[in-house]
């Protein structure tokens, strides 16, 4: 791109990046000779986006499912080239005014007059404006007329009855094609095959004609006998073969008659005749040499068939016979050969269900040149329609183009808050937030695998409907805490139509979603850890009682069996365990230690200090889990998310914490709400932790008040003041009298 450009471009700065703030029609119409180092986005897929599926057709004109900058700006250039002023675009309106279109133009002069032919046929013919919903439907405005420019005829545009007919005819046996009015008709392509298939199918017809009676040697009634070979052929082959091998040893004739034992196997069942285990035996009693019976003695299961292959293929062929030797069944097979080899040659087999007289009556007439001439009248009428589907596409770039920009060469409407981008697919409510951020994934694996990258909190729902409509979204979580995020919370999912889907977290890519949860994360992390430990413990102490239960039952049970016997020994009373003392008093005296130890160190300090250091201990705790949080919510961008979706983001859209506290709503009671904190069923809170912090309070105050000879000034006794900077020598005796006595 040209970095000189006459145009004076103004930018915004959002998400860390200058954005150019696209305001004016000039804005629009010189959008090609901004430098595309400064677009936000180059790419993006054409699904998944909050905008007109028919719009973004109109912009791919490759047709690859993606829209790229260089589309966007050829939609921008041809816009502003057919409009009198591009300002009109800013307004991003659903209406046109026709006088809004440049007819000094060429093309501009085909729109208009294609507008106000689509107004005509829609009966708005003294209409000034034209709306989206008037070229909403295409087919409508295609539908009544006979011509429409698309290279396709429908029966029922064609007023010659044999015409129509034929293209009948066309469709039933090649297919069809909708035109531009929805109709089924027949284009060049359908209609060069058709005519190829019939020529086909009477070419091949001619070969069984041209034989003299070889291919066909029984007429119309050769495919009959044919079917009739076909369908016994293996089980003659085997039949023959099985009699060929009894001559061959004697020994096999027993065992290609199959055993006594195969028949015993089926004689208790309901045999019927048409059943798997009576068809795999022979066709007949197989002997050395013995003909194939047509009549009697053949297997139940295929006596139907034999007797269809007799009546259509032995009579006609060799005669009336009640058994087939092997030299009849090979002089079938020779005879039936011409007729398997032109078979094989079949063509035009589309088309056959015509008939060959229809097919040759067909090309024997006009029908093709009369097609071909409907088709090239139609297609004389493209330029017009090719205006009248411009149309459609002027007056859905008037009201979507603005919208995609800021969608694409900047993110001003998703910085802006005024309204949802494009790729934002709706609301979730879970967990008593709502979260704005939610993209549509097809790839949930795929897609996590790039959205890591972006350094924020993800939850990937499943979403359905009762109407069995499903939908996967990754939704993000920029405020608040995560601590009761987790796969299989339920929430509800709101598309940007305001429909509901169920959702359900199926997997979420952790990352720090606030400061405020990061600096509480290390307390609840210890407070988890402490629970943890203490159920861990409760566990085993129950297995262990549990165990010593069963054994005193047993134990129990046993004594009294003994006691019958022998009387119980009187029982010796319970003694403390000294042990057990001893450690309950190491880890008291432990405990009021290192309780002595803080409250000696607080002591030393001024009165000021005990805050501050307090406060140091805190942060010395959080601030750590602070500072690791900070720096990951501010490399939080959209960038990976996007990405991951297959857009291909050209800059750093940063979501930092303040920009993400407007992308997740954390529930909040209304202004005015009045509030009444009475709860009947609270829980009754215990007094013991007061009574503990009163009692440590207690003992602080004592400790300090002792150490500054408060307690010793007020009573007489206690710790002197002078004790807190040493102790000293006591006085001689004699040592207050006056030096110079003697």
């Amino acid at each position: 791109m040209a970095d000189d450009t006459k145009h004076t471009w103004h930018f915004f700065r959002a998400g860390g990046v200058d954005q150019v703030r696209i305001s004016s029609g000039a804005d629009i119409a010189s959008i090609g000779e901004l430098d595309q180092n400064l677009w936000v986005a180059l790419a993006c897929p054409k699904k998944g986006l909050e905008l007109d599926a028919r719009t973004l057709e109109h912009i791919d004109t490759d047709q690859d499912g993606r829209i790229r900058a260089p589309e966007i700006v050829q939609a921008a250039r041809w816009a502003c080239s057919v409009l009198r002023d591009p300002e009109v675009l800013v307004e991003g309106r659903d209406s046109l005014a026709l006088d809004a279109i440049d007819d000094g133009t060429p093309e501009g002069k085909k729109i208009l007059a294609s507008a106000r032919h689509i107004l005509d046929s829609l009966g708005k013919k003294e209409a000034e404006t034209i709306t989206v919903a008037d070229t909403e439907d295409l087919e409508k405005i295609f539908a009544g007329s006979r011509f429409n420019g698309d290279g396709i005829v429908p029966a029922e545009s064609v007023h010659d009855d044999e015409t129509r007919r034929l293209i009948l005819e066309i469709v039933e046996s090649v297919g069809s094609v909708p035109d531009r009015g929805g109709k089924p008709g027949v284009d060049r392509e359908l209609c060069a095959r058709f005519f190829a298939q019939a020529r086909e199918l009477s070419d091949w017809h001619r070969l069984a004609e041209e034989s003299k009676g070889e291919t066909l040697p029984l007429g119309e009634g050769t495919a009959a006998a044919a079917a009739a070979v076909d369908a016994v052929k293996a089980k003659v082959d085997d039949y023959f073969v099985r009699c060929r091998l009894a001559a061959f040893d004697a020994r096999a004739g027993a065992a290609v008659n199959r055993s006594e034992a195969d028949y015993q196997a089926i004689a208790a069942r309901v045999l019927a005749a048409g059943s798997e285990e009576i068809a795999a035996f022979p066709l007949a009693k197989v002997e050395a040499g013995r003909a194939l019976p047509l009549r009697k003695g053949m297997n139940p299961a295929w006596a139907d068939r034999v007797a269809t292959f007799a009546d259509a293929a032995v009579k006609p062929l060799l005669g009336d016979r009640e058994a087939l030797s092997y030299e009849d069944w090979t002089a079938i097979g020779a005879r039936l050969a011409p007729f398997y080899a032109w078979q094989a040659k079949k063509a035009g087999a589309s088309v056959e269900k015509l008939g060959i007289d229809r097919v040759r009556e067909i090309l024997a007439g006009d029908g093709e040149k009369a097609v071909e001439a409907l088709i090239a009248k139609d297609l004389e009428k493209e330029p017009e329609a090719t205006a009248i589907a411009q149309v459609d596409k002027l007056v859905r770039l008037n009201r979507d183009l603005l919208g995609l920009l800021k969608n694409f060469v900047s993110f001003s409407d998703f910085y802006g808050r005024k309204r949802k981008a494009t790729f934002q697919s709706g609301t979730l409510y879970l967990d008593g937030r709502s979260c704005d951020l939610c993209v549509t994934v097809t790839d949930e694996g795929k897609h996590a695998a790039l959205a890591g990258l972006a350094k924020t909190y993800l939850a990937y729902c499943d979403c359905t409907r009762p109407s069995g409509e499903k939908m996967k979204i990754a939704a993000a979580f920029t405020d608040g805490d995560s601590d009761n995020l987790m796969v299989g919370r339920n929430g509800v999912f709101y598309d940007r139509k305001g429909r509901d889907w169920d959702a359900t977290i199926t997997r979420v890519i952790d990352n720090p979603i606030s400061l405020r949860q990061a600096f509480w994360a290390p307390y609840k992390k210890l407070i988890r850890m402490v629970e943890e430990q203490v159920a861990k413990r409760a566990t085993a102490a129950e297995a262990t009682s549990t165990g010593k239960l069963q054994a005193t039952a047993t134990s129990t049970v046993n004594a009294d069996a003994a006691a019958a016997v022998t009387p119980a020994p009187p029982v010796a009373p319970k003694k403390l365990d000294v042990g057990l003392l001893a450690a309950i008093g190491l880890v008291l005296a432990t405990l009021l230690a290192a309780f002595g130890a803080i409250v000696g160190a607080f002591a030393k300090m001024p009165a000021w200090q005990i805050p501050l250091a307090i406060a140091g201990i805190v942060l010395a705790i959080s601030l750590p889990s602070v500072i690791i949080a900070w720096l990951k919510l501010r490399q939080r961008n959209m960038g990976p998310i996007l990405d991951a979706s297959g857009w291909a983001i050209n800059a750093r859209a940063i979501i930092n914490v303040p920009f993400g506290g407007t992308l997740t709503k954390v529930a909040t009671l209304p202004p005015g709400s009045r509030r009444s904190l009475d709860d009947p069923y609270a829980e009754k809170k215990p007094l013991w932790p007061w009574l503990l912090a009163i009692l440590v309070a207690l003992v602080l105050a004592v400790y300090l008040l002792n150490d500054r000879g408060c307690i010793h000034d007020w009573t007489g006794h206690g710790k002197r003041v002078s004790d807190t900077a040493g102790q000293t020598a006591p006085p001689s005796p004699g040592a207050d009298r006056d030096p110079g006595a003697k």
